[in-house]
């Protein structure tokens, strides 16, 4: 009587731990999953990027942006800046790319 409630128990367990088990998947759908997580590791790793990319160019924007007031300061006094106008082109750069990556 022990032993068969004891075998009972043990095919009952193995039961539920096999209907548990994943079924194998077709080759087609396993590829479709294996990408979809590559896409989505590369998209966050991208992301940390962009973040840091952008982090940075902002901290220049705001860099070269400081600058320039002594600048134009200066230059309604007769004192033009030979790299005033390279800091404006950097900082329209800037600003265009950075408004371009917070647009999408």
């Amino acid at each position: 009587m022990k032993l068969t409630l004891t075998i009972s128990v043990v095919l009952l367990l193995g039961l539920v731990c096999l209907s548990q088990s994943p079924r194998p998947l077709p080759p087609q759908m396993r590829h479709s999953q294996e990408l979809q997580a590559q896409n989505e590791s590369t998209t966050s790793s991208r992301l940390v990027v962009d973040t840091v990319a952008m982090r940075g160019e902002a901290e220049q924007l705001a860099s070269l942006a400081a600058s320039v007031p002594p600048d134009v300061q200066n230059a309604n006094k007769g004192l033009m800046s030979k790299d005033l106008i390279q800091k404006l082109k950097q900082i329209e750069k800037l600003s265009k790319h950075l408004r371009s990556e917070l647009g999408h």
